[in-house]
């Protein structure tokens, strides 16, 4: 049984103090839906929780001329009903809404989904594409970590003791830019994925892609950032090589397990196929911005 500490500052600093001066393990409250049930297999006999809820900005979503700057408590469904960012982020709000059930999207936030650090979270690719930053604030001030460097293993990230992740900033993307992302799972809903792909693209004036992100989940200890999946995108006009090449390089970069849900060959198989249909339909909808 976990005896639980629960505290909710109303300000950064209070919550810095708390978590950098705890001499019992300390955790971050923003949804809860993972904590709960990680706190319910902790061997920890003592544990405290700091709510963020209370924090300004921690629940606000500011679309402006020069991006989105999230609140990581911002729950997803309040962010997935938001139309003015599906228009700008469609990809990214498609991934926030595969969170869970109805009921868990009342709860569960794309700042909580990243900070857990699963390698199938959803919403993680979806950032990553659309080269989201990630403003943490600690006891020795402020810094800001990409994305794709905010994992560093399989529920492991880069924050360290008295830290806690205090904005995610997108900025707006570039003209005729849009996004997808995509997932494989082996039920309907309401699972994990096997695999999930992640596509931005920038299409010029005759429908060449001049610039595009690939990340791939699911399929490596954290999210990655392929490259040479973006390369293999870059210059072409997206047809059936171009596609096939990047597929082949997500692939080729991913280093998956074989469990119940899936052999590894399958996962590379499957992500690639992602990354193809998602490069598709960030190409669609480009064209259309």
């Amino acid at each position: 049984m976990v005896s639980v500490v629960y505290e909710a500052p109303d300000s950064i600093e209070g919550a810095i103090s708390l978590l950098a001066n705890a001499d019992i393990p300390a955790k971050i409250l923003a949804g809860g839906t993972d904590l709960i049930i990680q706190t319910n297999g902790s061997a920890d006999e003592s544990r405290l929780f700091v709510d963020v809820k209370r924090i300004d900005g921690m629940l606000d979503a500011r679309l402006s001329a020069d991006g989105l700057d999230l609140g990581p408590s911002m729950s997803c469904a309040e962010f997935t009903a938001r139309d003015d960012i599906r228009k700008v982020f469609p990809g990214l709000v498609e991934a926030a809404y595969l969170i869970g059930s109805t009921q868990v999207q009342g709860r569960a936030s794309l700042g909580g989904n990243l900070c857990n650090s699963s390698p199938a979270a959803d919403t993680v690719p979806a950032l990553v594409v659309n080269g989201a930053q990630c403003v943490i604030a600690g006891p020795g001030g402020e810094r800001t970590v990409a994305a794709e460097e905010f994992m560093t293993g399989v529920g492991r990230n880069c924050m360290e003791k008295g830290e806690l992740l205090k904005i995610i900033h997108l900025p707006t993307p570039a003209a005729k830019t849009s996004d997808a992302y995509l997932r494989f799972i082996p039920r309907t809903e309401m699972d994990i994925a096997v695999a999930g792909a992640g596509v931005s693209v920038t299409l010029d004036d005759d429908g060449t892609c001049t610039a595009a992100r690939v990340a791939i989940g699911a399929v490596a200890p954290t999210v990655l950032l392929v490259s040479a999946a973006a390369d293999a995108l870059i210059g072409t006009k997206l047809d059936d090589d171009a596609l096939q090449a990047a597929a082949a390089a997500a692939s080729a970069a991913s280093s998956p397990i074989t469990d119940r849900r899936g052999t590894a060959e399958y996962r590379r198989q499957i992500v690639g196929v992602l990354v193809k249909r998602a490069a598709r339909i960030a190409a669609t909808r480009a064209k259309g911005n």
